[in-house]
């Protein structure tokens, strides 16, 4: 099979993928594509939908990074030890120790306090005697970004530092394998878990300390420095580009967005769903490593290979969403794979949701003429983990 070099026109890439991935999928649902350096081998993109939904819940594709040969020189470090990088029953074991505290009861009784935050966000907006703003730095990222600390129970979490090792861990600007931002952010969470355990509260790190099974068992300190980890970045990396990615759609689409300001109670929760589904804030899912030889849409995938499953790919396949290229807030969106699928799939999907319903809704309803006020082209959030922008202006 031929190997594709995305990166030959990098820029024209990150502005429209899904053109690119669109051509791809017409030639096949799999596909070898080029390292993103010489020294690694090549690996497989799935960008078929229902070949997605295979890859995603393969039992012989690993999640644990340490059955690569691509990070032979990283080192293993406390962050690591999370969910989203292990294989059962690790998985099955730390998400069953998480899902005992991390509950729907907890996320619903999180609603008052979302909205709250969001208004007083909307309230320094609309003090702004210049009527604009980026909206990332406005309300998108603060918005999760408060809210997963406050869950977590680390208000005074210095998040300018924070902020800088998140964006390296998921958008990273150093070439190669530098797992400097992961040890920094690991040796900072291992510092908080053990304040938290020395002084513990009702917050959910609190209780991931002191949960227990059945049978006894309890997260190790590395392993609750994992969860932290795993939970601060997924918790609100997901989210800004959510809301961001979901604004500019609606802002780039007036007749969805009229229907919509008709319409909230009848059309907003289809409307988040179908911006995730159009525009999602994770372009590929993180890496899998074929433990043996695997068969996905008629692609041999040799074993010890890289896979990576394209998301964004998967949801404009035409054989899943008929006009898939086609922003429409009514259509059914349900299917897509924004938050993943099986055993991997989002734990914090409920959270992500409820907050990108309470900020649309509250930004459209407090800004009724909102508009984007563009001082340059779009800046696209590097590598292909994320889908975003590190901007966005807006004016009202």
């Amino acid at each position: 099979m031929p190997v594709v070099d995305i990166s030959t026109n990098a820029e024209d890439f990150q502005a429209d993928p899904y053109s690119f991935y669109a051509r791809l999928r017409a030639a096949g649902p799999v596909h070898l594509i080029a390292a993103p350096s010489p020294e690694y081998e090549p690996s497989w993109l799935v960008v078929g939908h229902e070949e997605a939904r295979t890859a995603l819940n393969h039992p012989d594709l690993s999640k644990d990074w340490r059955n690569s040969d691509w990070f032979l020189s990283a080192l293993a470090t406390p962050a690591n030890a999370n969910m989203l990088e292990s294989d059962p029953p690790q998985h099955t074991r730390l998400r069953r120790l998480v899902a005992r505290e991390f509950t729907a009861r907890r996320v619903e009784a999180l609603r008052p306090r979302v909205e709250q935050i969001t208004h007083e966000l909307l309230d320094a907006m609309a003090a702004r005697p210049e009527r604009t703003a980026d909206l990332i730095e406005a309300l998108a990222f603060p918005l999760p970004m408060t809210v997963i600390c406050e869950l977590l129970g680390v208000p005074d979490l210095d998040r300018e530092r924070f902020r800088y090792w998140s964006s390296e861990v998921v958008a990273p600007t150093a070439p190669g394998p530098d797992n400097t931002p992961h040890r920094e952010l690991g040796a900072y969470l291992g510092e908080l878990v053990e304040a938290k355990a020395k002084s513990p509260g009702e917050d959910l790190l609190s209780a991931l300390i002191r949960t227990r099974d059945e049978d006894g068992d309890s997260l190790s300190p590395d392993e609750l420095i994992g969860m932290a980890f795993l939970l601060l970045i997924a918790g609100h990396e997901t989210t800004v580009n959510l809301i961001s990615n979901g604004v500019r759609a609606l802002l780039a689409h007036p007749e969805q967005l009229a229907d919509l300001r008709a319409d909230y109670d009848g059309l907003l929760g289809g409307a988040v769903e179908e911006m995730l589904r159009y525009d999602g804030p994770v372009q590929n899912a993180t890496f899998r490593y074929a433990r043996v030889d695997v068969e996905i849409g008629g692609a041999a995938i040799p074993a010890g290979a890289t896979v990576l499953v394209s998301l964004a790919a998967a949801d404009r396949d035409p054989a899943r969403f008929a006009e898939p290229d086609r922003f429409d807030i009514r259509r059914a969106a349900q299917g897509h794979l924004a938050f993943g699928h099986g055993l991997h799939f989002c734990i914090g999907a409920p959270l992500a949701r409820m907050e990108g319903h309470i900020a649309v809704r509250a930004l459209l309803e407090r800004f009724p003429d909102l508009a984007e006020n563009p001082d340059g082209p779009p800046i696209w959030l590097p590598g292909s983990l994320m889908r975003g922008v590190s901007r966005l202006p807006v004016r009202w």
